[in-house]
């Protein structure tokens, strides 16, 4: 029994080195005494030599990377702070092996690569296009730039996403007081804009007003002329048909007007024509 054991052992030993399982989200790269010499993209149990060859395992799924904040100049000479991160899979497991050998080196290659393409893609556009539709083609741009440089490593950039960009907070500041500025005058023009329409509109209120009342007065004059007229014809008719009685009339009414109930002296000659309707011996009077 001990001497299947003994057997078993190496055989057992000798089998576990020899075979191996590529899963569904790996590639598999086989290395022998530091050189690979296989890849294995296809999921399965797979075989080797044993003792001799090693297998590593990379995984092909997409995988992100995140970039340290950073301070960009654009085209406009505006600096603003920007995040973004980076989405990559592996598409060649023996070029990434020869170059990077891990991801963690890799990714630490990766950065200043995705930092130079933002600073390069965002440095030549003004900051206000990244507010705009325009944002998803500048990101495109920069995830080709990425990409180009990527290949060397056997990785393939799927997508370059900026999370944010913000102006640092002294421009933020300055920004602000200038868009207040701006404002304010759009403001003053605007009311001075409406001063002027306003004195516009009241000056030719003010002069239809004194047309308008100009020709009401002309109007009423000419009738008032016109009433004025057809009453001195039609008293002429009246008082034409006996002038006496008309000149009594006018003396009473010129009587009415001088004399008031406010004990009106009147110092004149008794003979006086004014008088003459008053006076005792007056023939009108006796009539």
């Amino acid at each position: 029994m001990l001497r299947l054991y003994i057997i078993l052992i190496p055989f057992v030993l000798l089998l576990v080195n020899s075979v191996y399982v590529v899963d569904q989200r790996q590639i598999a790269l086989v290395v022998q005494f530091g050189e690979p010499v296989n890849q294995e993209v296809t999921p399965g149990l797979k075989v080797k030599l044993p003792f001799v060859q090693q297998v590593f395992f990379f995984d092909k799924r997409i995988e992100n990377l995140r970039s340290d904040t950073s301070e960009v100049i654009a085209s406009d000479q505006k600096t603003m702070r920007v995040d973004a991160f980076g989405k990559y899979k592996i598409v060649d497991a023996l070029k990434f092996y020869q170059t990077v050998q891990n991801e963690d080196k890799f990714k630490a290659r990766l950065a200043p690569i995705l930092d130079s393409s933002l600073r390069q893609v965002l440095g030549s556009m003004p900051f206000k296009s990244l507010l705009t539709p325009e944002r998803a083609i500048i990101m495109r741009k920069i995830r080709d730039l990425v990409n180009k440089e990527s290949e060397s490593f056997g990785v393939e950039v799927v997508d370059v996403r900026i999370m944010r960009a913000d102006l640092p907070e002294k421009s933020r500041e300055a920004v602000y007081r200038r868009m207040k500025t701006e404002r304010e005058k759009e403001a003053k023009e605007i009311r001075a804009q409406g001063a002027e329409e306003a004195q516009i509109i009241n000056a030719k209120a003010d002069k239809d007003k004194v047309v308008i009342l100009a020709d009401a007065q002309k109007e009423a004059q000419i009738l008032k002329g016109q009433g004025d007229a057809e009453a001195i014809k039609v008293f002429s008719e009246a008082f034409s048909r006996d002038p006496e009685f008309y000149e009594f009339y006018r003396t009473l009414e010129a009587y009415k007007k001088t004399i008031d109930r406010n004990n009106t002296t009147l110092v004149i000659s008794p003979n006086n024509e004014f008088m003459k309707y008053l006076s005792p011996r007056s023939s009108a009077i006796k009539e």
